[in-house]
């Protein structure tokens, strides 16, 4: 690491909790670019479409319950 990095650490270190989340988060925004103009209207789509599943009866909902034992059994092996 570079000196210039390390100067740049110390003094992040000296910041108050509240602030080094907000350099993080608007450091995190720059590397993952632009947001998806569209993807508000898609998620809104696909809960939609979810929506209308279960109504016709072509998907089942599971209960979260099952859903959380499943994932913690998985998660145990």
């Amino acid at each position: 690491m570079s000196s210039h990095v390390e100067e740049i650490e110390a003094k992040i270190r000296t910041l108050s909790p509240a602030d080094k989340t907000e350099l993080l988060r608007s450091l995190i925004g720059e590397l993952d670019g632009p947001a998806d103009v569209d993807v508000e209207r898609m998620w809104l789509e696909e809960a939609q479409r979810r929506y209308r599943e279960i109504e016709e009866g072509t998907v089942k909902p599971i209960p979260a319950e099952r859903v959380f034992q499943n994932l913690r059994s998985r998660l145990k092996k």
